[in-house]
C-alpha cells in the first residue's frame, strides 16, 4: 500500500471541538456567555494538547487514545450543556462520527492538491472551507430537530443503538489504516481515503436519521402523556359528578333523618340515632386523614364511589410513607389498585358481600400496600 500521510492531530482535535459545538449550542443550559466561551476555549486547548501528545504512540495505543478523546468530548459536552447523561452521551456519539467525516474529507482534499501531505498556508483555506461547510450545514440541520429547551429525552437503549452504529462506522472506516490484508481494506492511499470518507458520510447520515427517529418517538411519548393527563382529567370529572350526585342524595336523606328525629318522642331512641350518625361521620373522617393530602383525595373519591355502588370500603393507611412519591405516580398506583378491586366487586350480585379493605404500612425496609376484596 502506498505511504499515506496521517491527518494532523490538531486538525482532528479542531474537528472534534467544532462537532461538539454543533450539538452544544442548542442545549448549552444556563451557562453564561463569558464562562461558556472560556470553558470552550479551555476544552479546545485540552483536546489539542491530548491528541498532539499521543500522536507518536505505537499503534496498539491508538484505539485507547481515540476512546479517551471521545471521553474528553463527553466531559466537554456535559459541563456546558447541563443535560442528562444519556442526552450527553448520545450527542457525543453523534459529534464523534461527524468529526471523523469532517477531518477525513478535509484531508482527502488536502492530499489531492498536495500529495506529500505537507502543511501549507494555502492549505488552511481548504480547512476553513471544508470545516465551515460541513459544520454549518450540520449545525443548521441539527438545530432544526433539537427541542428548544435542549432536552432530548434520550433513553439508554437509544444511546446503545447509536453507539453500535458509531462503533461499526469507525471500525470499517479506519480498517485500512490498521491492516490491508482484509477484503474490506484499501491498498492505495486514494482508496483508503475514499473508503474512510464515504463510510463516515454514511455513518453521519444513518445517525442523523436515528436522531430524527428519536425525535419522533419523543413527540409520541409527549403526546401520550398529554392524552393520559386529559383522560385522567375526564375520569376525575366523571368521579366528581358522581360524588356530587351522591352528596346530594345523602343531603336529601339527612333532611328526612332530621325530620324523623324531631318527630321522635322517645329521647333514648333519638339519642341512639344521633350517636349512630356521629359515629358514621367520625369513621368517615378518620378514614380519609392519612397524613398525605394526595392520598386523602384519592381515597375520598373512591370511598364516595363505593358508597354509591353499595360497596363497603375500609382503609387503614399511613399516608406519610408516600410523601416521597410523585403525585401522578401515587394517583396511578393507588387509583389503579382500587379501580381493579371496585370493578370486581361491582360484579358481585350479593351487595352485602361487596367488601374492599386497604392497608398501607411499613414492614422492615419496605412499604406494603395491600388491597383485599
Amino acid at each position: 500500500m502506498n505511504t499515506l500521510p496521517d491527518i494532523p492531530r490538531i486538525y482532528t482535535a479542531l474537528a472534534e471541538w467544532c462537532a461538539c459545538l454543533i450539538y452544544l449550542l442548542p442545549m448549552r443550559g444556563r451557562v453564561r456567555k463569558i464562562p461558556f466561551v472560556l470553558t470552550a476555549a479551555a476544552g479546545l486547548g485540552i483536546q489539542v494538547a491530548f491528541l498532539t501528545l499521543t500522536g507518536e504512540l505505537p499503534l496498539p495505543f491508538w484505539i485507547p487514545c481515540m476512546a479517551a478523546a471521545a471521553g474528553l468530548m463527553f466531559v466537554f459536552l456535559w459541563l456546558l450543556s447541563h443535560a442528562a447523561v444519556p442526552d450527553t452521551a448520545y450527542c457525543c456519539v453523534q459529534a464523534f462520527v461527524l468529526a471523523e467525516l469532517a477531518a477525513s474529507l478535509e484531508w482527502q482534499l488536502h492530499c489531492f492538491f498536495w500529495p506529500d501531505g505537507a502543511l501549507r498556508p494555502t492549505g488552511l483555506l481548504v480547512l476553513v472551507v471544508v470545516y465551515g461547510a460541513v459544520f454549518l450545514l450540520m449545525g443548521w440541520l441539527v438545530s432544526r430537530h433539537l427541542p428548544d429547551e435542549g432536552r432530548l429525552g434520550i433513553t439508554w437503549r437509544e444511546v446503545s443503538s447509536a453507539f453500535i452504529i458509531a462503533f461499526a462506522v469507525f471500525a470499517v472506516s479506519n480498517l485500512s489504516f490498521v491492516t490491508g490484508n482484509t477484503p474490506f481494506s484499501g491498498r492505495y492511499s486514494t482508496e483508503v481515503l475514499n473508503i474512510r470518507t464515504l463510510v463516515d458520510l454514511g455513518g453521519v447520515a444513518i445517525l442523523f436519521a436515528h436522531l430524527l427517529q428519536c425525535g419522533d418517538l419523543r413527540v409520541r411519548r409527549e403526546l401520550e402523556a398529554v392524552q393520559n393527563v386529559l383522560q385522567n382529567q375526564y375520569l376525575q370529572y366523571q368521579q366528581s359528578r358522581e360524588s356530587i350526585e351522591l352528596i346530594n342524595r345523602k343531603y336529601h336523606d339527612l333532611k328526612h333523618q332530621i325530620a324523623v328525629l324531631r318527630a321522635e318522642p322517645d329521647a333514648a331512641r333519638r339519642g341512639a340515632y344521633l350517636d349512630k350518625m356521629e359515629a358514621d361521620i367520625k369513621q368517615y373522617e378518620a378514614q380519609n386523614k392519612t397524613g398525605n393530602s394526595v392520598l386523602d383525595t384519592v381515597l375520598t373519591s373512591k370511598s364516595l364511589y363505593c358508597a354509591g355502588a353499595d360497596i363497603t370500603f375500609t382503609c387503614v393507611a399511613d399516608g406519610g410513607l408516600l410523601n416521597f412519591m410523585d403525585v401522578m405516580d401515587l394517583c396511578t398506583i393507588i387509583g389503579n389498585a382500587l379501580d381493579n378491586a371496585i370493578e370486581y366487586e361491582e360484579k358481585v350480585a350479593d351487595r352485602e358481600k361487596r367488601l374492599i379493605h386497604m392497608t398501607l404500612s411499613a414492614q422492615k425496609s419496605f412499604i406494603l400496600l395491600r388491597v383485599e376484596n
